[in-house]
């Protein structure tokens, strides 16, 4: 997909023009090794009203068994031999994309440069300015399992057996504005990994509901669901309002009701815009802007296997994005508060889950009759401390009060011990704790 980053800095178009390939769309069809005509300009893509976007481990079963069947894309130089396992390099999608704390996953590696899905027991499709030539296909890797499986634990490798190689480009075509595919033979069959459905006859109708599965911005595999055909005019590609990114390219686009593959994801409208000295995703309603074109399955179906595994039976996949369920870890355990004592007491909290971009709030109910007295503090399992309260509200009573750290502590990625800490500093007045928590909203 192409991408556009017309607010990023010089030094971090270098960065990501080093790690991803950025093609544009040639002036007319191309296959196999032709030589390409490509225009550079960078472009990408967006949220369309609510972000359907989540993790493996928060999918449904039906979901998961997909999701199984995706493959990054990433350049050979991204992956290090360790004995029985691969080393996957990345860098953080936060501080390279420089997100604003609200943004979702911005705790994640990026490491993919585009998505491809299985489809034969050795055949991958991906888009066709992902894989160029046959040159560019032999420094590519074809990785299955790059996804967060279980809260909290981010992948930094996979087995061995999980990387695939290019054979051969079995088919490509790159039009501008048009049919955009790559149909790729890898080294060996694949093996632990179900071949998906595609669609083997009709045409899918406008309103439809969709959902991708793919490596947004190079991040994890994602799961996004809310999707719909906006149009299907083209004959060669639809247009929805999937909600997807640059790195997203090549993700197979599935009908939510058949989870069968109706095309795949090549390009669309710009992923972020600026917010102050940080960025956001762009965001647009469900039928506004430009929508995610999507080349029809149709284009490339003769180039395709016809041994496709039927999954399980399921039930259709709702077209409403899930909504991600908060975490919340609570302490009810009373302390007395050390009158004058810079020592203080401290509360200590299990919390076996990381926000994966959602907020952070932390709820206090402290009992003191002078809380100008007070400082209080949280120390999450990472060792970042944030003041809450420090000796402001003179003569006020008590704190009870929730207060919004996603700012400080949104960028957590280790489950463990949190720690409230709180200090009486002057003489007279004392208190207790009588409850706190975390919560992950």
């Amino acid at each position: 997909m192409k991408k556009k980053w017309n607010f990023l800095s010089t030094t971090t178009v270098a960065l990501l023009c080093s790690t991803v390939l950025t093609a544009g769309c040639a002036k007319e069809a191309l296959t196999g090794s032709a030589q390409d005509n490509i225009n550079t300009e960078l472009t990408a893509n967006v949220i369309y009203g609510v972000d359907g976007r989540q993790d493996v481990y928060q999918a449904s079963s039906a979901l998961k068994l997909l999701s199984e069947s995706t493959v990054a894309l990433i350049k050979n130089s991204g992956l290090t031999p360790q004995g029985a396992n691969v080393l996957i390099s990345g860098q953080s999608f936060g501080s390279s994309y420089q997100l604003c704390s609200s943004e979702k996953f911005r705790e994640q590696n990026t490491t993919a440069f585009c998505s491809g899905s299985l489809v034969g027991p050795d055949t991958i499709i991906t888009a066709g300015h992902c894989i160029t030539n046959q040159s560019d296909c032999g420094s590519t890797s074809f990785v299955f399992g790059f996804a967060v499986k279980s809260a909290g634990v981010l992948p930094t490798q996979v087995s061995s057996s999980e990387v695939y190689r290019c054979r051969e480009i079995v088919s490509r075509i790159l039009e501008n504005s048009g049919v955009d595919y790559a149909v790729i033979k890898l080294d060996r069959p694949v093996t632990n990994h179900a071949v998906l459905n595609v669609r083997r006859s009709g045409e899918v109708s406008n309103g439809d509901p969709l959902l991708v599965i793919g490596h947004p911005v190079g991040l994890p595999t994602k799961i996004t669901t809310g999707g719909k055909v906006r149009s299907t005019a083209n004959s060669g590609y639809l247009v929805t309002n999937l909600d997807t990114y640059g790195g997203n390219s090549g993700s197979a686009v599935f009908n939510a009701q058949t989870l069968e593959i109706e095309g795949i994801l090549v390009r669309g409208e710009q992923d972020f815009v600026q917010q102050g000295s940080c960025n956001v995703s762009k965001v647009c309603s469900e039928d506004s802007c430009r929508g995610e074109d999507v080349t029809r399955i149709s284009a490339l179906r003769q180039y395709i296997p016809q041994t496709s595994t039927p999954q399980p039976p399921t039930q259709p996949v709702s077209s409403t994005p899930p909504v991600v369920a908060g975490d919340t870890f609570s302490s009810t355990q009373v302390l007395a508060i050390p009158d004058y004592s810079s020592a203080g007491v401290t509360s200590s909290l299990a919390v076996n889950s990381t926000p994966q971009g959602r907020k952070v709030l932390i709820s206090v109910n402290v009992v003191h009759p002078y809380i100008g007295d007070l400082v209080l503090k949280v120390v999450a399992s990472d060792g970042k401390t944030v003041t809450l309260h420090s000796r402001s509200g003179a003569g006020d009573d008590n704190i009870v009060k929730t207060y919004d750290v996603t700012t400080a502590l949104g960028s957590v990625t280790t489950a463990g011990t949190y720690k409230f800490v709180i200090q009486d500093l002057a003489k007279y007045d004392s208190g207790s704790l009588q409850s706190w928590s975390v919560k992950f909203q």
